[in-house]
């Protein structure tokens, strides 16, 4: 199979991904908290791991993707109550529209998507195992990781070179149990009035168990105590992803992940995105603008996984506009190909964008690379093209494009009204008499009238504008 490169975030290096037992990588991936819907910033993190499996896939590999729901912890019981709804009804309301978001993002479905509340049982028995090594130690009903048990506390996020604050562990360490030490963290969760009727039994008595623990206990029981892969957010690297580390090595003596792969945050207008700033965008939001899922999609990758990237309006509209000139290049290969087809495989000139991505996910030098392709094979086409050489060019386009998993064929357009093509053609009369003011006024009219004049070599012809009801 062709090598596939990704950068390690333990190594601080980029390596070759391999699958340890020769036939599978083993892939966990950190999913949704589901008390709500998730954000367009969620789903970068969850489109860039969708694009390893079909990155690693189409090099000719198998992959074993597992991608976890965490379906109990402090937001969703809360959410659940104040939902009036049992935990197992409020969550899985949240879970089928998160899956129905991924499906028209283009997701590909992991092989297992775990739950939680469904693998206590596994839990249970790992803090029992820590419990037992001298790595865990109990108090006031709750089950803490003692830190100081572990010598590779903080390999992952060099933690040496930090300063350790209280309260800096996050989420699962928020509760005011008492600790031996700041830097341990809970396990299991003595059980509160607030838990209400969400509690399972333990040999420490009612609680549930820590944000943490879960992702351990799923990943090993389902993949193996040592995994290939395992990703996330940047966010979850400290200090999620490092307590995963201590107390599944703790437990086991075995290295835990092989190579992590993080994903970097996403900004809105150059804005960290937060409800108060009303910016914590959501795909039904983007869809209601009257754009499509995949111009969503083609954003997200734009930028390179290891660096912010930062969405906006207009950037959606590159990302429409280039889908729309990669399926007008599409539309003529097939009109060229007659018919016949390329060999399984086949890359064409889009060889050079399937190279990229296999080098740490290159998508800027991929999208950039097919596009220039694009442009070449269009021009190659229009001076005339043989119908083998179109179709080997159509495989290399539909190739990468299901690598990148997005789709360019959009449905017919909507016909704009007589009055509104009345105006776009006074327009061009207005632009080839020079009267630039008319020209503008009468663009501006048809802006706000929902429609976008799109010029072009074979003239002008109009779109609706996304976000027009």
């Amino acid at each position: 199979m062709d090598e596939v490169r990704l950068f390690d975030t333990a190594t601080r290096q980029i390596q070759a991904l391999s699958a340890s037992n020769g036939k599978a990588l083993k892939f966990y991936a950190c999913g949704p908290t589901v008390y709500g819907p998730a954000h367009i910033g969620n789903f970068r993190t969850f489109i860039i791991q969708d694009l390893l499996s079909r990155v690693w896939t189409a090099a000719g590999g198998k992959i074993e993707h597992v991608r976890n729901l965490t379906d109990v912890d402090d937001k969703t019981i809360r959410g659940a109550r104040e939902a009036k709804l049992s935990l197992d009804a409020f969550t899985k309301k949240w879970t089928e529209i998160f899956e129905k978001d991924g499906q028209a993002l283009g997701l590909i479905a992991p092989m297992k998507e775990p739950k939680a509340t469904d693998f206590v049982p596994q839990q249970i028995a790992l803090v029992k195992r820590l419990v037992d090594g001298k790595h865990a130690y109990e108090a006031g009903g709750s089950v803490y990781f003692r830190v100081k048990s572990f010598l590779g506390y903080g390999k992952l996020s060099r933690l040496d070179e930090r300063e350790v604050r209280e309260g800096a562990s996050g989420r699962a360490d928020a509760d005011e149990y008492a600790r031996e030490q700041a830097a341990d963290f809970v396990l299991w969760k003595a059980h509160k009035k607030e838990d209400g009727e969400v509690f399972w039994d333990s040999p420490w008595g009612k609680g549930r168990p820590g944000w943490h623990l879960e992702c351990s206990a799923m990943a090993m029981q389902i993949l193996g105590e040592t995994i290939d892969l395992h990703g996330g957010g940047s966010d979850l690297i400290f200090p999620h992803h490092e307590n995963e580390i201590a107390q599944s090595e703790a437990a086991t003596g075995k290295p835990f992940v092989k190579h992590w792969f993080h994903v970097s945050h996403l900004l809105v207008e150059n804005r960290k995105m937060s409800k108060s700033l009303g910016n914590l965008y959501t795909l039904k939001d983007v869809i209601r603008q009257g754009w499509d899922a995949f111009d969503l999609r083609l954003v997200l990758l734009s930028g390179h996984y290891r660096q912010p990237l930062n969405f906006s309006w207009d950037t959606m509209t590159a990302a429409r506009h280039g889908r729309e000139r990669l399926g007008r290049v599409r539309a003529g290969l097939v009109e060229a190909a007659k018919g016949a087809k390329a060999e399984v495989g086949e890359w064409g000139t889009f060889r050079a964008a399937w190279d990229a991505l296999r080098e740490d996910l290159e998508t800027p030098k991929a999208l950039a690379a097919v596009y220039t392709a694009a442009t070449s094979v269009e021009l190659r086409r229009k001076a005339g093209m043989s119908v083998e050489e179109a179709a080997k060019e159509l495989a290399g386009l539909d190739h990468i494009l299901k690598v990148l998993g997005v789709n360019v064929q959009f449905e017919k357009q909507t016909e704009a009204p007589p009055e509104m093509k009345a105006l776009a053609k006074a327009r061009e009369a207005a632009r080839t008499a020079k009267d630039w003011k008319e020209s503008d006024r009468l663009r501006d009219e048809l802006a706000a009238a929902g429609w976008e004049v799109r010029d072009g070599a074979g003239g002008w012809r109009l779109v609706r504008k996304p976000g027009t009801p």
